[in-house]
């Protein structure tokens, strides 16, 4: 189909033929989108070529629904005589993705892309609750509901797209008596309302600072759960815990006026949802990935299975094989290694101040250096000359006054605030350094016992460098 019917649209709507017709970039779907301008560029409209006619009929009744219900939604204008086009309203070219990507390089969110992210969540339930009042289910496309069949589908899409790819060897008997098993626990949690299905922040526009929300053809009734965890464990969103748990008490607050619901409750149903909808992504990915060669959703890979990762850290009891072979699947070396370019480095150094603060190899530009000189020295002493700060000697005698003990609980209070920060941020390098006159006693003390503290506390690759005693130690990241 070319752009003429586009053309034809544009004009039954504006009384008037586009004066530039220029195609935008597509998604993951088959559809072709197109910007229709006037001569001026205002007056634009956005035009859809679909190749279902059952997909775009499901969109163009939604929309139309969803409009009605003062819900914010593309509001289609004109339609195709054979429903295979359509024009709706422009919304502009930001997606929340887009919106949000400082803080999903960094993990670290500014206020205004958090009240982004808050204001989507909490409009959520009324496109749930209030969207699925009078809607007809059975123009849904491609089924009209959430049941037992469409569950393992996408589990056999995961086992067949991505598992099966990856070369793990399983069982598919034990694996499918597991899967029947979620199945069953995901039905528990079926409720009468409209679930979106691919509810995230590519599905999402941004105008004038309120969301809008597209690409909801896929939706069908089934519980409300399954968006929540869509939306909050987006692989390439990034969310770190701490603000996913904080838009979920948004998405808790707006959802008691439809649906009370208990925090603990609502939170044991969800994490079942939480490990269906990455196993149905991990499948999408393998399909365009693996099968259709796309780039960019094996980029997206790493991202889901760290997701996955930290699922697994509650293991998901009720499905022991499941359980068993995603800890396998996690653990592969095409994974880890590219998790590990993300996990954190923290560089521990002593040194002597009269040679100079160690440098930063990163390129980073340093992090901490603590001056241990106000500590009582052992070096004033002839008997403790043949010594260092990991001897017995010097250690009894740094610790028998304590001076060193409160200097170092004020240490670790400054280093875990940072590093904890620095793991949920996603930042690969953090170096501390503890000087003192010679780098024998008081800094290599310090600096043996801060490497341990972070190595026994954090999931971090710990170096220590005793710089002037020419030694260093890697400590084994913490399982």
């Amino acid at each position: 189909m070319n752009t003429k019917v586009l053309s034809d649209l544009y004009n039954k709507v504006k009384g008037k033929s586009p004066h530039q017709i220029t195609e935008l970039p597509s998604s993951g779907s088959n559809r072709r989108y197109f910007r229709l301008s006037a001569e001026n560029g205002e007056e634009s409209l956005i035009g859809v070529i679909g190749t279902s006619d059952e997909e775009n009929k499901a969109f163009i009744y939604m929309a139309g629904h969803f409009h009605k219900k003062g819900l914010p939604v593309p509001e289609v204008l004109a339609v195709s005589d054979d429903g295979m086009a359509y024009v709706q309203n422009d919304l502009g070219d930001t997606l929340l993705f887009q919106a949000i990507e400082k803080g999903r390089l960094t993990r670290s969110f500014s206020p205004d892309e958090k009240e982004l992210l808050a204001k989507t969540i909490r409009k959520l339930p009324d496109v749930q609750f209030a969207g699925a009042e009078g809607m007809d289910f059975s123009v849904c496309y491609p089924v009209e509901s959430f049941d037992e069949r469409s569950i393992m589908w996408d589990l056999n899409y995961f086992k067949y797209c991505f598992l099966k790819a990856t070369g793990l060897d399983f069982s598919e008997d034990k694996l499918e008596d597991d899967f029947q098993t979620l199945a069953g626990v995901l039905m528990k949690s079926d409720t009468d309302t409209f679930m979106y299905r691919d509810f995230q922040s590519r599905n999402v526009m941004i105008r004038d600072g309120q969301p809008w929300f597209i690409d909801f053809q896929g939706g069908r009734r089934g519980p409300f759960y399954y968006d929540v965890a869509s939306f909050l464990w987006q692989a390439k969103a990034n969310l770190p815990d701490s603000l996913r748990h904080e838009l979920l008490g948004y998405y808790l607050e707006a959802l008691n006026k439809y649906y009370p619901i208990g925090e603990k409750e609502f939170m044991a149903n969800l994490r079942h949802f939480v490990l269906f909808r990455t196993l149905q992504v991990l499948g999408a990915y393998g399909f365009r990935g693996y099968f259709e060669k796309k780039p960019h959703f094996m980029q997206s890979v790493p991202y889901a299975i760290e997701n996955l990762r930290a699922l697994l850290h509650e293991p998901y009891a009720e499905y022991p094989y499941l359980n068993e072979l995603l800890n396998r699947l996690v653990r592969m070396k095409q994974f880890t290694d590219a998790l590990d370019k993300k996990k954190l480095t923290v560089r521990v150094f002593s040194f002597a101040y009269k040679k100079g603060i160690p440098n930063d190899t990163t390129g980073n530009g340093g992090g901490y250096v603590f001056d241990c000189r106000a500590i009582n020295n052992p070096g004033k002493y002839e008997r403790y000359k043949p010594f260092t700060g990991l001897d017995r000697q010097v250690i009894e005698f740094l610790e028998t006054d304590g001076e060193v003990l409160t200097f170092l609980d004020h240490c670790y209070a400054l280093v875990d605030s940072s590093v904890e920060r620095y793991l949920e941020r996603g930042f690969t390098n953090l170096m501390i350094a503890f000087g003192c006159t010679g780098g024998q006693h008081r800094s290599v003390y310090c600096a043996q016992h801060m490497a341990e503290h972070i190595a026994a506390k954090y999931k971090a690759q710990v170096e220590l460098i005793h710089r002037e005693q020419d030694i260093e130690q890697t400590f084994p990241i913490k399982e």
